[in-house]
C-alpha cells in the first residue's frame, strides 16, 4: 500500500510539474483583421498581408511575447467605408480566396477605390 501511495504522489507530482512547464507556451492568441486596398487585386492582397503582419507584431509588442506565430483563418470581410457598404456581399468576393500558411486573404471590388481586400489570422506568442 505504501508504494500505491508514493507512486500515487509521483504521478501527481510529474502531471503537475508537466503543466507548469507547459503554461508558458499557451500565453495567448489574438484574433487579426487586416484590411487594404490598392488598384489592382494582386496589389491589394499584397498590402492587406504586410498589413496583418504589422498588426501582429504590433500585437506582440503589446502583449510583452517575445515572439509571434500566424496561423490563417477566414474572417469576415471588413469594408472601410460601412457608410457606403456596410457589409460585404458573398456575391462580390473575388475568387478564389488567397489562403497562405500565415493569412486567409478575401477580395472584393471597392466602392470608393478599385480594390479592397481583408486578411484573416490567429497571431500567438509568448
Amino acid at each position: 500500500m505504501k508504494n500505491a501511495t508514493k507512486i500515487a504522489f509521483l504521478v501527481f507530482g510529474l502531471v503537475a510539474l508537466a503543466g507548469l512547464d507547459a503554461a508558458p507556451a499557451f500565453a495567448g492568441c489574438e484574433l487579426i483583421r487586416a484590411t487594404n486596398s490598392a488598384s489592382t487585386p494582386r496589389e491589394a492582397v499584397i498590402a492587406s498581408q504586410a498589413n496583418a503582419k504589422e498588426v501582429a507584431e504590433a500585437t506582440r509588442k503589446r502583449r510583452g511575447w517575445s515572439y509571434v506565430t500566424m496561423r490563417a483563418r477566414k474572417v469576415k470581410p471588413d469594408p472601410f467605408w460601412k457608410a457606403v457598404r456596410p457589409v460585404v456581399p458573398p456575391e462580390i468576393l473575388i475568387k478564389p480566396d488567397v489562403v497562405t500558411s500565415k493569412t486567409y486573404t478575401q477580395c472584393w471590388p471597392g466602392v470608393v477605390v478599385p480594390y479592397v481586400c481583408t486578411s484573416g489570422s490567429v497571431a500567438c506568442g509568448n
